[in-house]
């Protein structure tokens, strides 16, 4: 039994609920006094403007561009890169019959009005017309390793002489990486959901740790997220701070600009959530803070909290794949992709990718693990269960993005780190399994 404020918990340790401890408050008598009035109007004002938010956000996503026609093109374009380079043994799982064909089609296929100068060039160079005059390469697409082979060729040299060797060695190893990176991802995480699935059937799976968390409740969540997260930080925030990002990076040329813009925007959004955060714990009472303190970081040991991160990546990743593949093959691709993809695939600029780099594989984790994770998921879980509280963290992490496409993929990456948030007791592991899906995805990224 533990005492915290006014209220009496205890925790009982649940052997039918696969190693998960239940947590139950007791008894009414002890319940703190309800809130004031103000909070409660603030909260449902403040739930309702982010429903808003959050439904006109994800229509709107709809008709932002997929990344998806990006990604494939740049796929085959590497493929015919790596084509000469690629080992005998290798070229059936990596290139097709026909890379060239194969490339020519996919662009012949793409809308002509989405189609960039570049791709439009490359149509040229692969489809050349008789007697035509081959285009000269401007400045910006000289040093481009695939139009400079196609106009070589398209000039009258012969393949063998229009090759550069050590570019396509490097596309042969880029190519191989990117596809056998997440092949062996599946294969190992696939291998370690079924042997924890038959640890959970024969019985010997361990019970989880007691569940501990901030003492908020579900009211001071619903300021935490509707009013922090989503009211103040995605729709005030960038009202104010838009001038002042704009004036402060207008002399960065793109892709800099953009990207500096990312990083900056992303850090003053967190701050609200982070500033309420802080003073609702700071508002609680220091004697009945669990040991490890109120969020469960535990920095210690961190090897430990790197394995749990890596397993966890591990397992997850081939669900997240599949929701996906299972999204495309019912509605197909919805489209709505995240900006900031878009960003990294267009982007060749060193410091605008390490800028990218920072958000997405340190402020991104560390921000959303302690508001989803750190918060959100043990006030949950001790009001509506384990497993709801499982559910539903994961449910508002992936609306919190804001994008049609991706609700169902980040839905189940929410779920597998609430699983670890809860299984570890920690929230080390988290973030460091939130900065490693983040980091891969930026490889897989700059691989293509």
């Amino acid at each position: 039994m533990r005492r915290r404020g006014a209220v009496i918990v205890w925790v009982k340790p649940n052997r039918g609920t696969i190693g998960v401890n239940r947590v139950d408050v007791v008894p009414p008598s002890s319940v703190q006094s309800p809130p004031p009035f103000w909070k409660i109007l603030l909260a449902v004002v403040s739930f309702a403007l982010a429903v808003l938010i959050w439904v006109s956000g994800l229509i709107s996503s709809l008709t932002r561009p997929s990344v998806a026609p990006t990604l494939s093109l740049q796929q085959q374009e590497l493929t015919f890169l790596a084509e000469p380079s690629v080992p005998t043994q290798l070229r059936q799982i990596l290139v097709s019959d026909d890379p060239r064909g194969v490339l020519l089609e996919a662009l012949q296929d793409s809308p002509s009005a989405q189609r960039t100068s570049r791709q439009e060039l490359l149509l040229v160079l692969l489809e050349p017309e008789p007697n035509a005059e081959v285009p000269v390469l401007d400045n910006a697409n000289r040093n481009d390793p695939l139009l400079n082979r196609l106009r070589c060729e398209a000039l009258g040299g012969s393949q063998l002489a229009c090759l550069d060797p050590a570019v396509a060695d490097a596309a042969a190893a880029r190519l191989t990486i990117s596809v056998f990176l997440p092949l062996i991802s599946v294969l190992a995480g696939s291998g370690l959901l079924l042997l924890r699935l038959w640890i959970l059937f024969r019985g010997e799976q361990k019970p989880w740790p007691a569940l501990q968390g901030p003492a908020l409740s579900v009211l001071d969540m619903v300021l935490l997220v509707a009013g922090g997260f989503v009211v103040i930080s995605a729709a005030g925030v960038p009202l104010v701070a838009a001038p002042i990002v704009q004036a402060l990076t207008q002399g960065l040329g793109s892709p800099r600009r953009e990207a500096l813009d990312v990083v900056i925007n992303y850090s003053v959004m967190a701050l609200p959530s982070l500033l309420i955060l802080w003073r609702q714990l700071s508002a609680l009472r220091v004697e009945s803070c669990p040991r490890g303190g109120w969020l469960q970081w535990r920095l210690q040991p961190p090897f430990s909290a790197l394995m749990r991160a890596l397993g966890g990546w591990l397992m997850v990743t081939p669900v997240v794949m599949l929701t996906g593949w299972l999204l495309v093959q019912l509605v197909g691709d919805p489209g709505g992709s995240n900006p900031l993809l878009e960003l990294v695939l267009n982007s060749r600029d060193g410091i605008a990718l390490a800028l990218l780099a920072f958000t997405a594989v340190v402020l991104a984790p560390l921000f959303e693990e302690v508001i989803f994770r750190g918060a959100l998921l043990p006030v949950l879980a001790k009001r509506f269960g384990v497993t709801w509280g499982i559910v539903l963290s994961g449910l508002l992490f992936g609306l919190a993005h804001i994008s049609i496409g991706e609700l169902a993929p980040l839905t189940v990456l929410g779920v597998g780190l609430a699983m670890l948030r809860i299984s570890s007791g920690r929230l080390l592991p988290c973030v460091l399994m939130h900065a490693l899906w983040n980091g891969i995805t930026f490889i897989n990224l700059l691989l293509l």
